[in-house]
């Protein structure tokens, strides 16, 4: 049989401490699962964790890559039967070359980068040694609707980490595959792309809730987004939107797809 996207058993998911990350462990812990949270503020991750049922959880800022072996050492000897990790942590920064020195904007830059994309990459690529000592795994990678589409000007770096994240996500779904091809072992990876979500994900603009369905009619609660996730993750979707992001979605793949396919040599 097949691997399938809710076929794993422990869940690393890091932002576990709120917003979508919270929301996503709840749906896993109700269908069975274990899961491990970790983040950078343990006040919220001891919150979250008696909600979860007192799952364990770890502090750890995924910007800060030097941790990121020790860490992974601790978790997979703590926790062998780990094998889905969920890369939700990010941040959005508002950032604007017209406004600010250019020593502020790259070193807030320079976060954001380490944040969304060095983390996601040292923490999957790290833990691909492990998951190949399991039947089956999965790493899902939380992108966003502006990686396909920068609409939000205001978010230059963010945009473009999101980008990064689905053309990463892209490749690295084709390269597993590859290797299970030749007989290794299945190692899915599932691409999240969510809209404008009613999370604090907006705390650093000067309206941190224009996210909100109130200030927002197009914004999605995590209820909705929950909702529009799971039945994705039930039919096994590897790249998946919600509510207005999947349109745009199926807009990307419908005009890029096949190229994509093509060179992946998909036929």
């Amino acid at each position: 049989m097949p691997f399938k996207t809710l076929d794993f058993k422990s869940a690393l998911i890091t932002g576990g401490g709120g917003g979508i990350g919270l929301a996503i462990a709840e749906y896993f812990v109700a269908q069975g699962k274990s899961v491990i949270i970790c983040g950078r503020t343990e006040s919220k991750l001891q919150d979250a964790s008696k909600q979860l049922h007192n799952c364990p959880y770890y502090v750890l800022d995924t910007g800060n890559i030097s941790a990121i072996p020790a860490f992974i050492k601790k978790i997979t000897d703590a926790h062998p039967e780990l094998d889905c990790l969920v890369n939700n942590a990010g941040v959005q920064r508002p950032l604007n070359v017209n406004e600010m020195s250019a020593e502020e904007f790259t070193q807030k830059a320079d976060q954001e980068i380490a944040i969304n994309i060095q983390g996601p990459m040292h923490l999957a690529v790290g833990l691909l040694p492990h998951f190949r000592t399991k039947s089956g795994a999965v790493i899902m990678n939380v992108s966003s609707v502006l990686g396909f589409i920068p609409t939000s000007v205001i978010n230059p770096v963010y945009n473009g980490t999101k980008a990064w994240v689905h053309f990463w996500s892209m490749n690295l779904r084709t390269q597993l595959e590859q290797a299970a091809s030749s007989g290794g072992p299945t190692i899915r990876v599932i691409e999240i792309a969510p809209p404008s979500v009613g999370t604090d994900l907006h705390r650093e603009r000067k309206d941190p809730n224009d996210n909100k369905k109130d200030k927002n009619p197009s914004a999605l609660s995590v209820e909705e987004f929950m909702d529009d996730v799971v039945k994705a993750w039930k039919e096994d979707r590897d790249v998946i939107g919600a509510g207005p992001s999947q349109k745009v979605v199926e807009r990307w793949y419908g005009e890029f797809g096949a190229d994509y396919d093509k060179a992946a040599g998909k036929k």
